[in-house]
């Protein structure tokens, strides 16, 4: 019997009302539990209800149903019977987020895209990331997070250092004193959470790192970013929290915010979630609302951007990658950073725009077979990926 939370994901879903915890939930449900009795149960009322808002031709959808299922070829023009009959709800299914979702190619209509050679072009897989991280202390010593047991790692005056059950990094103690700053880094690849000595919560993505003391002492409490990272402050108006990214300090009492500050990108990007933050350059400042993201360009110039889809910004830290109207060195930057692999084109980049999401468990090919439906072709070569004409 189909369950009353299911009901209640799918229609928060068709309002554009569920959060990315819900949606998380919905696709997991989708991709490993649902049959097919309650797939059509759960998703007919709400896609009749919703379906003439979503222009979509049959050729699309056919399309969509066929990747997502894996039961024809993408270029395949008649799709077998099972396709046709469960067209609706398993593009529906498709739209839900499951294991891949519906790509949108916004510049042109999509074309057929011929799998053929697949085999040939595709030499090897690619696994996702992971729970990895290096965590080096005030002594230098490094310690490797992902390969380190539960249970207290080391301690640091009157501070102990204890990797929890559920992977995450805490420091349990009261310091005094002078401050012992530790640095947590991801590789590309890799990503992990952190629960400083506040209570502040850090999510740090791949190729990222944040320094910090191992007790905060003094009127502030100060760390500094590089990569992307996402933080959930904890609360505390006498000692403000200042993050540092670049030339840009970033200062909160307690709210919820993301920063990515990747060298390869031409701006540092700040976009506030929840609660208030002051954002900083050498040139200017600005105090940011729940919505909205300064740019900082490398001169100090400050832009602010708002309606800024939060949901997108901080998908990675809930498990997809998420885009909305991204080109395609947008897309690839992403999968170069967490799938640890280096791109390339042959000849001129293409011109898509993609919206949508993908689950970032999902191995390479998958991610790159779903982006094949727009037109475009990929070839893996070891720890390469070509873009080709």
């Amino acid at each position: 019997m189909l369950s009353a939370r299911i009901k209640y994901l799918v229609e928060r879903y068709f309002d554009n009302s569920a959060t990315a915890a819900e949606k998380l939930e919905l696709a997991q449900w989708i991709d490993g539990e649902a049959s097919q009795e309650e797939l059509e149960s759960a998703l007919g009322a709400s896609w009749e209800a919703h379906v003439p808002q979503i222009q979509m031709p049959d050729e699309m959808s056919d399309r969509m149903v066929a990747s997502f299922f894996g039961t024809v070829p993408i270029a395949q023009t008649a799709p077998v019977a099972r396709v046709v009959r469960y067209r609706w709800w398993a593009a529906a299914a498709v739209l839900l987020l499951g294991g891949g979702i519906w790509w949108a190619m916004q510049h042109r209509p999509p074309q057929p895209v011929m799998v053929a050679g697949r085999a040939e072009r595709y030499k090897n897989e690619v696994a996702p990331g992971g729970n990895r991280a290096l965590l080096t202390l005030a002594d230098g010593r490094v310690i490797e997070l992902d390969s380190a047991g539960n249970g207290v790692l080391t301690q640091q005056g009157n501070v102990k250092i204890v990797k929890q059950s559920n992977g995450e990094l805490a420091y349990e103690g009261n310091g005094t004193g002078e401050a012992m700053y530790n640095k947590m880094s991801t590789p590309r690849g890799g990503q992990y959470r952190l629960k400083l000595p506040d209570g502040t919560v850090v999510w740090l993505n791949a190729a990222s790192s944040v320094f910090y003391p191992a007790a905060f002492v003094g009127k502030e409490r100060r760390v500094t970013v590089t990569g992307e990272v996402y933080f959930e402050v904890a609360a505390n108006a006498n000692m403000p929290f200042i993050v540092k990214a670049g030339e840009v300090d970033i200062t909160v009492m307690g709210t919820r915010f993301n920063v990515n500050a990747y060298e390869q990108e031409a701006v540092i990007k700040t976009t506030l979630v929840d609660g208030a933050v002051s954002v900083a350059s050498t040139s200017t400042k600005y105090i940011l609302k729940p919505g909205q993201q300064a740019q900082v360009k490398p001169n100090g110039s400050l832009a602010v951007m708002s309606n800024i889809d939060t949901e997108e910004i901080i998908a990675w830290k809930n498990g997809f990658f998420q885009f909305n109207d991204a080109d395609m060195p947008t897309v690839m930057r992403q999968l170069e950073q967490w799938y640890d692999v280096k791109v390339s084109y042959e000849g001129d980049i293409p011109k898509r725009s993609f919206g949508g999401g993908i689950q970032r468990s999902l191995p390479l090919t998958e991610v790159l077979s779903i982006l094949e439906a727009n037109d475009v072709k990929f070839k893996i070569n070891g720890k390469n990926i070509t873009v080709l004409k």
